[in-house]
């Protein structure tokens, strides 16, 4: 889970040698600045020194290069459930897709609505449960951001 206001820095290591395409990596919710690629395997003590903080571009979707990586920056102003995922369709098939949670901010202008009173409700975590289903675990997908 993200805090609203949160700077978040996301690096995706394509790690495919055999394919030929790059992943077309999208984010619903946001736009974020592509700020490095790269070449191989992402090194955390040198390649941000190639970062592009002056004027990176600011997209919603990013290719991640096959054996190399992208680097993209946002800040988490948007709460509610937010979709990333790879753009070729077989790719979702194969689990390349996540969500990530924003929080709401300390006030009303920074926080979800709430439904409006006419919208059905879905099922409740704890019928889920009672059916032998189990939440997900939002704390592992912070790993991956870090």
């Amino acid at each position: 889970m993200l805090n609203y206001g949160d700077a978040i820095e996301i690096v995706f290591q394509g790690t495919n040698i055999g394919a030929a395409e790059s992943h077309p990596i999208h984010l619903h919710g946001f736009s974020f600045y592509w700020v490095g690629t790269g070449s191989g395997n992402f090194d955390k003590q040198t390649d941000p020194e190639s970062y592009n903080l002056i004027d990176p571009p600011e997209i919603n979707t990013v290719a991640v290069p096959k054996n190399g990586w992208a680097a993209i920056r946002f800040f988490a102003k948007n709460p509610g459930v937010w979709f990333i995922h790879c753009h070729l369709e077989r790719h979702l098939s194969w689990g390349m897709d996540t969500v990530l949670i924003v929080r709401n901010g300390n006030t009303t202008a920074t926080s979800m609505r709430p439904p409006p009173p006419y919208m059905p409700s879905c099922t409740t975590s704890s019928s889920i449960l009672e059916k032998g289903g189990s939440p997900a675990s939002y704390e592992s997908f912070s790993l991956i951001f870090k």
